[in-house]
């Protein structure tokens, strides 16, 4: 199960979201494996250890970290990679990452 979390009100989510349903056009995958959780106030964030908006987990490790998610944060994210600040995963970063993470 890939989890898209998210709240409504963080700029970077739709982005991240089209780029995940991107690689559902392409066959990388299943729309039915894709499900979608909007996190409401910081009870919901504290109950699902979510990690901020946007968030992604890949049977319920998170793809950034690749860790299962211990503690919880109600805020929208921003992501380093390759030394670049953004809020927003490509959909390469997010197939590579599912990738890695389902071996």
């Amino acid at each position: 199960m890939i989890e898209f979390q998210y709240f409504d009100g963080c700029p970077n989510a739709s982005a991240t979201l089209n780029n995940l349903k991107e690689l559902v056009k392409l066959g990388e995958v299943s729309n039915d494996d894709i499900k979608i959780v909007e996190v409401n106030d910081v009870e919901a964030a504290k109950e699902l250890n979510f990690q901020g908006s946007p968030t992604i987990l890949v049977d319920g490790i998170e793809i950034y970290t690749e860790k299962k998610p211990n503690s919880y944060a109600y805020s929208c994210r921003v992501y380093t990679i390759d030394g670049i600040q953004t809020g927003i995963l490509t959909s390469e970063y997010i197939l590579a990452k599912i990738k890695r993470i389902r071996g």
